[in-house]
């Protein structure tokens, strides 16, 4: 079960790395190898002009040390919630390992080649799609959406399909991470890192 795998003992300062790049690798890694649907699935949290919060979940396509790479379309809600204000929070949730992390951080444009060589990679139904929507507006039925579709797969019926001029990608630059570990009598485990000056990362464990 999870729970003998990953919380009999719980977690401590010293199981922790100090990067939490690492450490989120180490517990992605995990999740992978649990066989949990869509381990990264991140539920991406931003907020309007209007100070509404808004949540949807998109998937993670790539991390680094330099941060955490997600794609959509540039005139969606998130992304135009984006250019008001890049402060945004990353949450994956893996309940089959009792586990979840919240991550926060600034969110910006990836240069377009990093976005064109993905969308080089996705399925050709996926490029076409791509083309179709207007990602978060209204329309009246499903069937614009359907007929859309057979017009831009027509339009590309051969050769490479190009990278549409409103579509890419974002890295979310984290500043803090935090890691929660589910324990009994729900005084769960959660440790905060902080980003300090010098690429410094400060740990402190957070009461449930």
């Amino acid at each position: 079960m999870a729970w003998d795998k990953h919380n009999k003992f719980g977690l401590q300062l010293q199981d922790l790395d100090q990067d939490p790049v690492a450490q989120f690798e180490c517990w992605f890694q995990q999740a992978c190898e649990a066989n949990i649907p869509e381990p990264n699935a991140m539920i991406l949290g931003t907020v309007s002009r209007e100070a509404q919060p808004f949540m949807r979940t998109v998937l993670l396509k790539s991390f680094d040390v330099n941060g955490f790479v997600f794609f959509t379309n540039y005139t969606s809600r998130k992304a135009c919630h984006i250019g008001a204000n890049p402060q945004v929070s990353l949450l994956f949730l893996w309940i089959a390992l009792d586990r979840q992390i919240q991550i926060l951080g600034t969110a910006t444009k990836i240069p377009t080649t990093e976005s064109l060589k993905y969308f080089a990679t996705r399925p050709r139904g996926s490029q076409i799609g791509a083309w179709c929507s207007h990602q978060s507006s209204v329309i009246s039925s499903r069937a614009v959406l359907d007929s859309k579709f057979e017009e831009m797969k027509q339009k590309f019926l051969t050769g490479e399909i190009p990278l549409p001029s409103f579509w890419g990608g974002y890295r979310v630059v984290p500043h803090s991470f935090e890691f929660w570990q589910a324990r009994h009598n729900r005084l769960h485990d959660r440790f905060l890192y902080t980003k300090q000056e010098g690429a410094f990362w400060e740990i402190q464990r957070l009461s449930p």
